[in-house]
């Protein structure tokens, strides 16, 4: 099975620029270049050299979703957009290192792990690179020296999803947490608890389908008195929705970000809703304002994140998005 993985701040005006990107895919800890130049037309040939960075777990899909808006800006802008990636935070610190040592323009970086990241980003700022965070560490970017951030207030985006649960009659929620030390995952079940408090957090194997359906299944065949279950990551709904099945489980299923399986799976009723981040616009917005940063000296959000969530996916309007879930721009 293929793997998919919401602070106040600027509107999102900017945004509505976004145009339809180009999906690429990656493996762990591997590079990819895209060297794109604009041959006339609105956009530019900057000839700038952006690394992104991020704690993708190979074959994670999610991703795909952020390299197609980062690709997108990249060909708008002339950019030469080097891609890297490694769920492991030692190595992902290496990769900045990298980028640094190999003098690119400017870095954009996912910080689940701000603390072991924070010194590769203090030495690409003191090499004079600037840097953008996006998609993890909301609460901790600035402390790491990043200058702009690009996501979803996720401590928000638990609480609200936790009351729609509340509203709902949900009183034993099991918040299931895919990737290990993340603060993104670990904000998000926060808040779900803060708004059900009879919520219960398990760890499990994200990189690993069938690990992560019979700790699920072992779960609700030991406590049948869960009556909902968050995941993290469109993929490990998927996973849950099996573990369900094999449990004979009445639970209902929410889950953070889409895929078009899960995407489907809302539209088929077996997903109650799930709270979308929107990565396509992660992407484009961090590469965007890395662009923007050093053709102008431009700082988007006024020294606060930039919103890209939360954004809820639903009965009513899942045949609208449908669609881009399925092209990979949602």
């Amino acid at each position: 099975m293929k793997k998919t993985r919401v602070r106040k701040a600027a509107a999102l005006a900017i945004v509505a620029a976004v145009a339809i990107g180009v999906t690429a895919c990656s493996g762990g800890g591997k590079e990819e270049t895209t060297s794109t130049s604009s041959g006339g037309g609105s956009g530019d040939n900057s000839g700038y050299t952006i690394a992104m960075v991020t704690h993708e777990t190979p074959g994670d899909t999610f991703w795909d979703k952020i390299k197609a808006g980062a690709q997108q800006a990249a060909a708008n802008y002339g950019i030469d957009l080097k891609y890297s990636n490694d769920p492991d935070p030692a190595k992902q610190a290496t990769l900045i290192q990298n980028a640094v040592d190999s003098k690119v323009d400017g870095i954009a970086t996912t910080l689940a792990t701000p603390d072991a990241l924070a010194a590769s980003v203090k030495d690409a700022r003191d090499a004079g690179i600037p840097v953008v965070a996006f998609n993890s560490g909301i609460d901790q970017y600035l402390e790491t020296g990043a200058q702009m951030y690009f996501g979803s207030d996720e401590n928000l985006a638990g609480s609200t999803a936790g009351k729609r649960i509340a509203d709902d009659g949900g009183k034993n929620v099991l918040c299931v947490i895919q990737a290990a030390g993340s603060v993104a995952l670990e904000a998000r079940c926060a808040g779900v608890k803060s708004a059900v408090p009879g919520t219960t957090n398990i760890q499990v194997n994200g990189a690993d389908d069938s690990a992560v359906v019979s700790s699920l299944q072992a779960k609700l065949t030991e406590d049948p008195s869960i009556d909902y279950i968050v995941t993290l990551g469109a993929p490990i709904a998927l996973d849950a929705l099996q573990a369900m099945d094999a449990a004979g489980s009445d639970a209902k299923l929410v889950t953070f970000d889409l895929n078009a399986d899960a995407a489907q799976d809302i539209a088929d009723g077996k997903i109650e809703f799930s709270i979308d981040q929107q990565p396509y616009v992660q992407g484009y917005m961090a590469v965007t304002a890395l662009y923007l940063n050093l053709k102008n000296g431009n700082d988007l959000g006024g020294g606060g994140p930039v919103l890209t969530g939360p954004s809820f996916v639903d009965s009513s309007n899942i045949d609208t998005i449908l669609p881009f879930a399925q092209n990979n721009t949602r």
